[in-house]
């Protein structure tokens, strides 16, 4: 998918440590340090690997041929296979307000429907407020009970959006 300048594609190995960087540089930016949060995720140290598993998949937005941001879906732990999980959605100050983070979740949510999930559950920072305002242009309700096993418990905002 193409947006003059910027690209959406699935995860390679070699975009392992540049997502990595940008996960843990929009945490700290927003102040989530330490356990709780994706920062603390072990998946983070091979991204590449993490999302070979099996109705799983991660994606990120270049700009230029470089790494900007990324998504990724999979099933959502400790919940039933009708359930997945919008996971490490975190996009670098250039790539936000741009419609980027829209197209890049609405990927991940089109991956969701072919897996056949029913319910899309994220888990965000209380002051990520535009990332909350993107997540419910596209239909998700805040809840207030965590779903699932996500390993996020610094997170206290909860959302899910029907498939």
């Amino acid at each position: 998918m193409n947006s003059g300048t910027f690209e959406i594609r699935p995860i390679k190995a070699s975009d392992n440590n540049r997502v990595k960087t940008i996960v843990l540089s929009v945490l700290y930016e927003h102040g989530a340090k330490g356990e709780g949060y994706a920062s603390s995720d072990p998946e983070l140290e091979s991204m590449f690997q993490a999302y070979q598993a099996s109705n799983s998949v991660y994606f990120v937005l270049l700009e230029n041929d470089e790494v900007v941001g990324g998504a990724g879906v999979g099933p959502l732990a400790n919940a039933s296979d009708i359930w997945c999980e919008l996971q490490i959605m975190y996009l670098l100050p250039v790539a936000r307000g741009k419609g980027f983070g829209l197209k890049l979740m609405n990927t991940c949510l089109e991956a969701a429907r072919k897996f056949k999930y029913n319910y899309c559950y994220i888990e965000t920072l209380d002051n990520m407020l535009a990332a909350q305002s993107l997540y419910a242009k596209i239909g998700f309700k805040l809840v207030e009970n965590r779903r699932g096993a996500t390993g996020h418990s610094s997170c206290p905002v909860f959302m899910e959006l029907k498939l």
